[in-house]
């Protein structure tokens, strides 16, 4: 028997309205992804796609449409209920890097499984630091380290909470090309050895062609990219 697909997107309309003017950025768009699928959503600037992934995790509300995760409906939970699917189903990687200057890459990587009260909170988080080579660098505050080392923290920190969905928003965008090239090759090995269904959005089209599918969000709606 098929699996249902670990993410779907139905009818999603996305408006913005100003004191002038009403804005469309997604038109009833629809999408579909498969369990452990690695899908890059490419497009130009402004075209809505940190929108999409904002409007797939829950962190904002669509206009109308659906969001299903899990088989979860998103718009039949509240706040609490969506923050609850976020902690148990989804990681998140984003081109700032997200983490807290007050707390160690030890401390920032731990975080999430603290909340989530994981008996194993600092054993993981040990274990996740060492896959991205940063065991020595423990101790260490975000202004300490390196823009490709806080995105290394950041990856740890996704994959430690081992879950089933990767958001990945722009995840090279803040680094020049040698150390992103690192952090793409860390990603995918570790996406590969979890299993992790990857959702990725770059304006990067190398980085795009390392997945499975390729989106391209034009005029509000999606169209699959054919590689020749």
């Amino acid at each position: 028997m098929q699996q249902s697909p670990i993410i779907q997107a139905h009818d999603l309309v996305y408006e913005i309205i100003t004191h002038d003017n009403q804005l469309r950025i997604l038109q009833g768009l629809n999408l579909s992804i498969a369990t452990g699928e690695q899908v890059a959503i490419i497009g130009s600037s402004g075209s809505g796609k940190s929108t999409l992934l904002s409007l797939l995790a829950g962190l904002d509300r669509p206009t109308s449409g659906s969001v299903q995760i899990n088989g979860n409906l998103f718009s039949a939970l509240d706040e609490d209920g969506r923050a609850s699917i976020r902690a148990k189903t989804m990681g998140f990687v984003f081109q700032s890097f997200q983490l807290l200057p007050s707390l160690t890459a030890l401390e920032n990587v731990m975080l999430p499984l603290q909340l989530k009260n994981h008996p194993q909170a600092k054993a993981l988080s040990l274990e996740a630091l060492s896959k991205v080579g940063l065991s020595q660098r423990l101790q260490h505050y975000p202004k300490q380290l390196s823009g490709g080392e806080q995105q290394r923290v950041a990856l740890a920190r996704a994959f430690a909470t081992e879950p089933a969905i990767l958001f990945a928003d722009e995840p090279t965008g803040n680094l020049d090309n040698a150390t992103g090239q690192m952090i793409i090759e860390l990603l995918f090995k570790m996406n590969k050895e979890a299993g992790t269904t990857l959702v990725l959005v770059t304006h990067d089209i190398q980085l795009a062609n390392r997945c499975q599918r390729q989106l391209n969000l034009q005029n509000g709606r999606l169209e699959e990219v054919v590689s020749a």
